[in-house]
């Protein structure tokens, strides 16, 4: 079942999309740690659930024929909890480290985004209108959101920022994304993976700020009382703000 023609199966990238995805992100690193930390099942176990999640929740959005936007971000935030659990899976069990494992996701994240390019000819988010640019746009997601994770720890743990500068430094790379935006003629949709990435270990220092014992530098809430908020928020903000498809290229 593929999609209606000329629909766009994305929202389109507004102020509330970027809202809504730092969200997520957050959610997904607090969700995450609860689950392979709080409830103690481990990173390869968790891990094992999170893609199994995001395997079904990307099956339903790619069968089905036009933009739903909670179903699309339910793929979203089953991307960001997975990749909240493959990242410290590689990083902490594996012995990889955060600086060989940021290196690994990066290539893996260019690789699709080359292949992706290669056999479609664009990367550009509006063109996901059939079930095989999906597959591209999914994938490379994943590898997104599994990076991210790694480069907010990173940037947090080893590099000694902490939480809170961590998620300063993410956010000082998003202005200064936006200041592109607006300011010059950069490829927009370079600047959107480019912000994409980056939400990621916002969120994910945001998360760690939350979740982390004080001892840490966080500020102790519990993973899934934050987890529980962070939920809310997301519901309330697609039922208050809704969205729509992106526009598609051949309509613009």
């Amino acid at each position: 079942m593929q999609a209606d023609d000329g629909m766009s199966k994305v929202p389109a990238v507004t102020l509330g999309f970027w809202v809504i995805k730092i969200i997520a992100t957050t959610l997904g690193e607090t969700g995450g740690d609860a689950v392979s930390m709080t409830l103690n099942w481990g990173y390869a176990l968790s891990s094992t659930m999170f893609i199994g999640i995001f395997a079904a929740a990307v099956a339903a959005q790619i069968a089905a024929r036009r933009f739903h936007p909670f179903l699309y971000w339910a793929v979203i935030i089953a991307t960001t909890m997975a990749g909240t659990t493959m990242a410290d899976f590689a990083d902490r069990s594996l012995g990889i480290g955060y600086p060989g494992g940021s290196l690994f996701l990066s290539t893996c994240l260019m690789a699709s985004l080359g292949i992706w390019y290669r056999q479609a000819g664009s990367i550009d988010v509006n063109t996901v209108t059939s079930p095989r640019i999906e597959m591209f746009y999914w994938t490379a997601i994943l590898f997104s959101q599994t990076l991210g994770t790694a480069l907010g720890d990173w940037m947090a743990d080893s590099n000694g920022l902490g939480y809170e500068r961590g998620a300063l430094v993410f956010a000082a790379a998003l202005v200064v994304v936006a200041v592109a935006y607006f300011f010059t003629n950069i490829s927009r949709t370079l600047l959107f993976w480019s912000a994409f990435i980056l939400t990621r270990p916002l969120g994910a220092t945001v998360g760690d700020l939350l979740d982390k014992p004080k001892a840490d530098g966080g500020l102790a809430f519990g993973r899934f009382d934050a987890s529980a908020i962070l939920v809310a928020l997301i519901v309330a903000l697609l039922i208050f703000l809704p969205q729509r498809a992106g526009p598609h290229p051949s309509r613009s």
